[in-house]
């Protein structure tokens, strides 16, 4: 912006320069052409006066010596009286007479210029450099003629010819030097006040406009706080005044669209779907949080890149290409494996601009593998409820069709089949009961009623319930319980847990085998908790069931759970309860050595918010 400022500074001083130096020339050339013009007119006031008062004398032999001497003479006197160069010149151009060169050596005039001009009435000029003097001079020239002179008659002889006057523009040269002299000093003395002038005039004119093109490049740096600061009314100050107000407006833009962004980024990321975005040229054009974990990809990596780059998901890989060729809504289901096989429902929705040109598709990822499965193990849990419901029900309906026929005589027959009416029916009310419970465990409807519960009685009671079982199979029941320790849990439902535990226990022991209960504080973790073990030497639980043996209706041998009389929903009814308490449930096992669960709970129970 300097050098702009110089240059305009420059251009100032130089159409002020140029104009002062043509008005000056101009004045110059007026100066001398108007001195030049009054020079003539004075010489032609002095021609007209010799004209009239001069002694002429017989010219009519212009090359007698007589004649030229005379007039010689004559014009020497005049030029002392005129400070002029006088010369008599008859009408054949000879010269009779100079003030300055002899007559006789003098060429013939009468093809001069001021001479061939000169006719009766008007004089003749011209101006020419001067060979013989070696300056410029001026040349005015009348024609005389003695005889028709309307002048007072005076003595004289006959002269027809022509009286020239030069007069030197020496004079008027210097004067125009001292002209251009001073016209120069004041032209240095106006530069150094224009340069002045101009300088501040330039930089009154620059300066804001540095200001304001500062902060332009500020705000094309996005630095949208950078503002002008207005002094100025005029069209500058009006610059400075939409340039802040631009600013403004695309700060206030900026932020919206910034805001937004957030918005939308925040939205994407916590999506609990995963967005899939392919552009018009079937790159990957956003890739969400969520896509990239069911996915296992990385956003970075993928985007700007051809959507083929998915090709380890083959059938979603090949889905995607199906919709993206044929531009329109699609709604399928499709397996990936991340490292675990999932189910991901694909939905596809074709994308247009406002003038509804094709920009792409969008693909909206739904991991339903838990869905699916939930919707597996409902489907299996009618199925097992409906099987369990019905082998009861078809052995009472069976024995009692049977004693109502009356095909049964025997009394101890006939109590017999009453006897299995009964343990069937409690058992369909086992289980329905088991199942209302579980129900209601599962759909949070069975709150925790917690109060202070002093182990060691509590399972002394425990224990007391289920000795006369065990007496049956000959079964030790053993507990390593601290005297003083106390637990904050809701009682029903903790004697739920471990009856059902204990049950277990001691229906999968064989005769003569143990079931031990221990009890013990752990601080390890940083938090007061209590961890139970029920261990037993029963027949144990293969590996590969594990998993599984806290799922409704599971069953690792289903004829012999049958015949221990179990619903196959106590495990299951245990993991919701140990959860109900923020505890957790664990089971170790070896086949033919029994198997322990660890339920851990902790000693006090936080309160809910």
């Amino acid at each position: 912006m300097r050098p702009f400022r110089i240059r305009l500074a420059l251009i100032m001083m130089v159409l002020i320069g140029v104009s002062v130096i043509v008005a000056g020339y101009t004045m110059g050339r007026v100066f001398k052409t108007t001195h030049i013009d009054a020079l003539e007119q004075t010489m032609v006031r002095e021609i007209n006066l010799l004209k009239a008062t001069f002694p002429f004398h017989d010219a009519s032999n212009p090359t007698s010596v007589e004649t030229r001497k005379y007039y010689s003479d004559r014009a020497v006197e005049l030029d002392r009286l005129t400070d002029s160069r006088v010369t008599f010149i008859n009408k054949d151009g000879i010269v009779i007479g100079d003030s300055e060169s002899d007559p006789a050596m003098m060429d013939n005039h009468l093809n001069r210029e001021e001479i061939r001009t000169a006719v009766e009435g008007t004089f003749g000029r011209s101006i020419r450099y001067s060979k013989t003097l070696g300056q410029h001079m001026l040349y005015v020239a009348l024609p005389v003629n003695s005889e028709h002179s309307d002048m007072i008659e005076m003595p004289s002889g006959k002269f027809d010819g022509y009286i020239r006057l030069s007069m030197s523009l020496q004079a008027v040269d210097q004067g125009l030097q001292r002209g251009w002299v001073i016209m120069f000093a004041a032209l240095g003395l106006l530069f150094l006040i224009v340069a002045f002038v101009s300088y501040r005039v330039a930089r009154s004119l620059t300066s804001p406009i540095e200001h304001i093109t500062k902060v332009a490049h500020q705000i094309t740096k996005l630095d949208y706080d950078a503002r002008v600061n207005v002094t100025r009314k005029d069209e500058i100050g009006q610059l400075g005044l939409a340039i802040n107000g631009m600013a403004d407006s695309l700060q206030s833009q900026l932020q919206t669209i910034r805001d937004n962004e957030a918005l939308l980024q925040s939205v994407l990321a916590n999506m609990t779907g995963g967005i899939v975005m392919i552009d018009a040229a079937q790159s990957i054009a956003l890739v969400n949080r969520e896509a990239e974990r069911m996915l296992g990809i990385e956003a970075a990596k993928l985007t700007g890149k051809p959507y083929t780059e998915l090709k380890r998901h083959y059938e979603l890989t090949h889905t995607i290409e199906e919709s993206v060729a044929n531009q329109v809504r699609m709604h399928e289901e499709v397996s990936v494996f991340n490292p675990e096989e999932r189910l991901i429902r694909l939905d596809g929705v074709p994308m247009s601009g406002e003038s509804g040109e094709y920009r792409g598709m969008i693909f909206l990822l739904q991991d339903v593998t838990a869905i699916r499965r939930l919707e597996s193990m409902r489907s299996e849990f009618v199925a097992n409820v409906s099987h369990e419901l019905k082998t009861p029900v078809a052995a009472v309906k069976g024995f009692a069709e049977t004693l109502l026929s009356g095909g049964v005589q025997d009394k101890e027959t006939e109590r017999s089949f009453l006897q299995i009416i009964y343990d069937e029916g409690d058992r369909l009310n086992r289980l329905i009961g088991d199942i209302l419970d579980l129900s209601k465990i599962e759909s949070k409807r069975a709150a925790l009623e917690c109060s202070p519960v002093h182990v060691h009685s509590f399972f002394d009671m425990v224990m007391g319930t289920l000795s006369k079982v065990a007496e049956k199979k000959q079964i030790r029941l053993e507990m390593n319980v601290p005297e003083e320790l106390y637990i904050e849990a809701d009682e029903d439902k903790m004697k739920q847990i471990f009856i059902n535990l204990l049950s277990n226990g001691i229906s999968y022991t064989p005769e003569g085998g143990r079931v031990r209960l221990q009890v013990k504080m752990d601080q390890m973790s940083g938090e007061e908790q209590v961890i139970f073990s029920v261990s037993d030497t029963g027949i144990g639980i293969p590996k590969k069931d594990l998993p599984r043996i806290f799922e409704r209706f599971y069953r690792v041998d289903k004829g012999r759970s049958r015949n221990s009389g179990g619903t196959g929903l106590g495990l299951s009814i245990v993991k919701h309860l140990v959860e109900l308490h923020r505890g957790k449930l664990s089971v170790e096992s070896e086949l033919g050595m029994g198997s322990t669960f660890h339920v851990i709970l902790p000693l006090i129970q936080e309160e809910e918010m």
